[in-house]
């Protein structure tokens, strides 16, 4: 029998996957219109596939562009890699403020209230609108994570993206496929809560690295 072993290269790169994987899956599980948008469709088990697939792809390509793009501009610069450094710290600390001031707040998410059935068409156009036309997704996908992936040292940046965009997938699929089975659980204000306080923690925890330089590249 032929034994496979994982060879050392490999096991030294896994810190980047799971690097852009906590990060992306920090950013990615986030309140707001796109999710609720998956959740709402994945509760009425109207296009599921559909959604749940333009969600993974548009992730995809812009994590790519973006651990691409802010790589190749900030190389060798050490002036940009300090400006990604301490931009994306202090972006994360907002974000992580952001989801703890949520958990004071009594906001639930009424996925199921609607009736109306849409056509393809229609379902494709209303998740491409939530994916492409909100500023936030390129701020966390282009912006913050290609700065970040863009720091990591060789193969690195592949890795990292390929942890992000595992982390979007992971997401999307069990939020489109599994929103049945969380809709006793999310109509309680304290699930989601729980939800962002765990959020809150993740980013502050990855900004503390930065600022710290714990960065994996360096």
């Amino acid at each position: 029998m032929r034994h496979h072993n994982i060879t050392p290269g490999c096991i030294m790169l896994l810190p980047f996957y799971f690097k852009g994987l906590g990060l992306g899956g920090g950013l990615i599980m986030a309140i707001g219109s796109q999710n609720a948008h998956l959740l709402r469709m994945g509760l009425r088990r109207q296009h599921v596939g559909l959604t749940v697939l333009v969600c993974v792809l548009c992730d995809m390509i812009l994590i790519a562009a973006g651990v691409a793009g802010m790589g190749a501009a900030i190389e060798g610069n050490s002036a940009l890699l300090n400006i990604a450094r301490w931009g994306g710290a202090a972006f994360l600390v907002w974000y992580g403020v952001r989801a703890w001031r949520a958990v004071l707040n009594q906001h639930t998410l009424n996925a199921a209230s609607a009736t109306t059935t849409l056509s393809a068409a229609q379902a494709l156009s209303a998740i491409l609108a939530l994916s492409l036309l909100n500023p936030h997704v390129y701020l966390d996908t282009v912006v913050l994570l290609g700065a970040i992936g863009g720091q990591q040292a060789g193969p690195g940046k592949l890795w990292f993206a390929l942890g992000a965009m595992s982390a979007s997938t992971l997401w999307f699929i069990a939020l489109g496929f599994g929103a049945r089975l969380l809709t006793p659980w999310f109509a309680r204000p304290a699930a989601w809560r729980m939800l962002d306080g765990v959020i809150g923690l993740v980013m502050f925890g990855l900004a503390a690295s930065l600022m710290t330089g714990a960065a994996i590249a360096h």
